[in-house]
């Protein structure tokens, strides 16, 4: 009989193989309206013709589909990662506790451009995200906490299956005080949302645990969605998990695309 875990990752991949179908089946009828434009462009034109809308709606439902397909993956790999044990001593890391710690990661309101999987191969996707910042997920020393962190992709090795990623803040001066390179599996990066395609961005509703940029940082902590946002635009009230002020954990004002789902097992 398969243990809890196993049956848990048997059944996340008969979702990954029904995702796929459906990719496939949207991608056909993209295909025969791609044809069907090219045959008669004038079409659009006439009144009530609903092609570029069609078009549009099935380009939607590859993105979700697509979306769906690399959580799910992420999860998976989450999974085994947790399953294998760990090998031997790896490079050099550094742990953020409290606000002193986030305090040391200060830089002034970070430029950060987004990117949302829009691809259905997936190793398109994460070769075309070299050069983007995301979160990443940066190793424990004693490994009984997560440390999550904005970083720059620098390289994708599809053989390998790892990101190449540069952490831009400078470090400790016990630390070397410079940047620092790690390599990772996709599945401790994260993108975040895109904002000029926040339509497709998930909705926190309040209660709801997410990760976010700690603001004034570049390190991503657990938090809280406090209220209700009116529109997709509209920043974040967050309370971040040990950020305690005066006996109160007080809301902080977060922009929605520096706010990403809270990876499954997260430590802090």
């Amino acid at each position: 009989m398969a243990s809890p875990d196993i049956a848990e990752m048997l059944e996340k991949s008969k979702e990954l193989d029904r995702l796929r179908k459906e990719q496939e089946e949207v991608l056909l009828e993209i295909n025969k309206m791609h044809k069907k434009l090219q045959n008669t462009p004038e079409a659009v034109e006439k009144p009530g013709d609903n092609s570029l809308s069609k078009l549009k709606m099935l380009y939607t439902q590859a993105k979700e589909l697509s979306e769906s397909e690399m959580s799910i993956s992420n999860q998976l790999l989450g999974q085994l990662d947790a399953m294998i044990p760990a090998g031997g001593a790896g490079q050099q890391r550094r742990r953020i506790e409290g606000n002193e710690q986030k305090k040391k990661r200060m830089k002034g309101d970070p430029d950060i451009p987004r990117l949302s999987p829009s691809m259905r191969n997936q190793q398109e996707f994460f070769a075309s995200l070299k050069g983007e910042q995301v979160a990443a997920r940066v190793a424990q020393e004693d490994g009984e906490k997560d440390e999550w962190v904005i970083v720059k992709v620098t390289h994708y090795d599809k053989e390998s299956k790892e990101f190449e990623v540069l952490d831009e803040e400078p470090g400790d001066d016990e630390e070397g005080g410079g940047q620092r390179k790690y390599k990772l599996p996709w599945s401790h990066i994260i993108p975040f949302p895109k904002m000029s395609d926040l339509a497709t961005a998930p909705e926190f509703p309040p209660g709801k645990q997410v990760l976010a940029v700690y603001p004034g940082t570049t390190a991503l902590y657990k938090a809280t969605v406090v209220q209700a946002r009116k529109r997709k635009s509209d920043d974040y009230t967050l309370e971040f998990d040990d950020d305690e002020e005066d006996g109160s954990l007080p809301q902080r004002m977060v922009p929605c695309n520096q706010v990403v789902a809270l990876p499954d097992g997260h430590r802090q």
